[in-house]
């Protein structure tokens, strides 16, 4: 099972970094993701510059799509060419969107009826584009989820562990990654939101 973590120039490295991280802790399971660009080389917020491991039409035959977000995603929503270069179908991925990454779904017409978690700061374009934005970390609806606040992305990627290997192999990846002497806590918390977030609003 492959997972392409979309990333944007511009983009936020916690998004993308901690997913990938995340989730190919379960390569030996046959779950890996791959940081997948529109361009060869894309650069952070932060002026990082990454060499993506896919090109963006791996998106066509990736079983998750994660959308990360960054500094640029209205440019990429206003963007019809680089649109349309996502073509997901989540009735075969899963598809999930960071903070931001919620205004590509939006503008893929794939969060129409469903909330939405996202940033503080993106937030008022989220509303604008008629959603209603949850005061929530994580929320899922079948095929769908986004996730709000950097830190988050440990959520989505609990999401789709939890989606295709099962809640232990999810609890095992967010053991081995919790702080020292917070492992309980830690696991509990994350497999909570992503619980909640998966029966909020039924």
């Amino acid at each position: 099972m492959q997972v392409a973590v979309v990333t944007f120039d511009g983009f936020n490295e916690l998004d993308s970094f901690i997913a990938s991280a995340l989730i190919n802790r379960c390569r030996k399971d046959g779950l890996e993701a791959f940081v997948t660009t529109p361009e060869p080389v894309v650069t952070s917020m932060n002026g990082v510059e990454v060499t993506g491991q896919r090109p963006m039409e791996f998106v066509t035959e990736a079983d998750v799509v994660l959308i990360g977000s960054g500094v640029r995603t209205r440019d990429v929503v206003a963007d019809d060419r680089l649109i349309s270069r996502l073509p997901l179908d989540p009735s075969r991925q899963l598809i999930g969107a960071q903070c931001s990454g919620a205004l590509v779904l939006a503008r893929l017409g794939l969060l129409n009826g469903m909330p939405a978690c996202t940033d503080r700061t993106s937030r008022p374009f989220v509303e604008a584009r008629g959603l209603t934005v949850l005061d929530a970390p994580f929320h899922a609806e079948g095929n769908i989820a986004t996730a709000g606040g950097c830190l988050a992305s440990q959520y989505l990627a609990a999401w789709v562990i939890e989606r295709t290997l099962g809640t232990d192999a999810a609890r095992d990846v967010l053991d081995y990654v919790a702080p020292v002497g917070e492992n309980d806590e830690t696991v509990e918390r994350a497999l909570r939101a992503v619980g909640r977030g998966r029966t909020a609003l039924r």
